[in-house]
């Protein structure tokens, strides 16, 4: 009866934060983006579809009810990618440690940043060129996320593995010394995998409440006169409202003794309109991915091999000649697991057959200490 009644109590939450969507008017359409690009090159590799199966630090990430599954008393993940032939930087960093058998905590840290952009409205005063007056400056995002996982107790089940867990996250944008924000938002997410049957399924609910980014701007005179002159427009304070996002996921896993298989499918569903995605409505839209990956052991389920790959990012494109085409965005990856070590590289958009550009990513994992179990 325990059970149940936080079941309802999660679903009512949701349902609630879904329909108060309607009077959110003043919500921003791809607000805090930098925060759906995916952490992990496990994940990354196998087209963002974890959310069922996650067990490890990127739980933090993925979906906070998965960080009951690390193994170590602590366990720390890296990573960093170039996007933009080298123009953006994207650095990941956690940690996640278990106070007792059926709890967890972790804290991420992400940075999506441009460094070195160039300040230029100053390069012109009084008809006079003087590139000692040119300065550069960084756009950057921060995300500090902290998670909390525990399980869910089922009496009635010894094969089902029930756990819930949620994150508090504080957001950071600053653009150079021209206006920066801070925003606050959470996230909860449940998982349930059957050990038996080798099915998982999970959901998370991101910016549950909304999550709310306080622009400020702090222009000089001189700035806005040079965007009067120059016909740009004047930023000015405001509010950004980020609406919340469900991700809906199944996976199945098969375990022998020499191999495993794990395939899962992922459905987004954003509620901030229409979106370029394979369904689309005034209301919400859907996102659907899918991801699989084949692990060889070499020595039991201490050294494994990975190889990975995915699809995801479905999109409708207009070609030149006026016709429609479906794209969409692969990627395939690999890793390497030895002990409570984890090495994993990904590659995404093989042969840039759509629109959106490719990228190298490594992630290491490192548990510390014994296993809880």
């Amino acid at each position: 009866m325990q059970i149940k009644m936080k079941l309802f109590q999660v679903t009512l939450i949701i349902l609630l934060f879904l329909g108060s969507r309607a009077s959110a008017q003043n919500a921003t359409k791809y607000s805090n983006e930098f925060l759906q690009i995916g952490v992990g090159a496990r994940a990354l590799g196998m087209g963002n579809c974890v959310v069922a199966t996650t067990r490890d630090v990127t739980s933090g990430y993925w979906n906070p009810a998965g960080l009951v599954g690390v193994k170590e008393n602590l366990q720390v993940s890296l990573m960093h990618a170039s996007y933009f032939a080298g123009i953006a930087n994207y650095d990941y960093g956690s940690f996640a440690t278990k106070p007792n058998e059926n709890s967890a905590i972790g804290l991420s840290v992400i940075r999506f940043g441009v460094d070195g952009i160039l300040n230029t409205t100053d390069l012109i005063r009084n008809g006079e060129v003087d590139y000692s007056r040119v300065t550069t400056f960084s756009a950057v995002d921060y995300a500090f996320i902290g998670s909390y996982a525990q399980n869910i107790r089922l009496k009635r089940s010894r094969n089902n593995k029930l756990s819930w867990g949620t994150n508090a996250k504080v957001i950071h944008r600053k653009v150079g010394q021209f206006g920066s924000a801070w925003g606050f938002g959470f996230d909860v997410g449940l998982q349930m995998i059957n050990e038996k049957n080798g099915w998982s399924y999970g959901l998370t609910g991101r910016d549950i409440t909304s999550t709310f980014n306080n622009w400020n701007y702090t222009l000089s005179q001189s700035t806005k006169d040079i965007y009067t002159q120059t016909g740009n427009k004047i930023p000015v304070n405001t509010l950004e409202i980020t609406l919340p996002r469900f991700i809906a996921a199944a996976a199945k896993t098969f375990n022998k003794e020499k191999y495993l298989i794990t395939v899962e499918g992922n459905m987004d569903i954003t509620t901030d309109g229409k979106r370029n995605v394979l369904v689309r409505t005034n209301f919400i839209s859907l996102d659907p991915h899918v991801g699989g990956e084949f692990g060889y052991k070499i020595k039991g389920d201490n050294t494994v091999l990975y190889f990975r790959t995915g699809i995801n990012n479905i999109q409708s494109e207009i070609l030149k000649n006026g016709k429609k085409s479906l794209t969409l965005v692969p990627s395939i990856g690999v890793g390497f697991n030895i002990g409570k070590f984890t090495l994993d590289y990904a590659f995404t958009d093989i042969g840039n057959v759509s629109a959106a550009l490719y990228t190298n990513v490594i992630s290491l994992k490192l548990g510390i200490n014994k296993t809880t179990n």
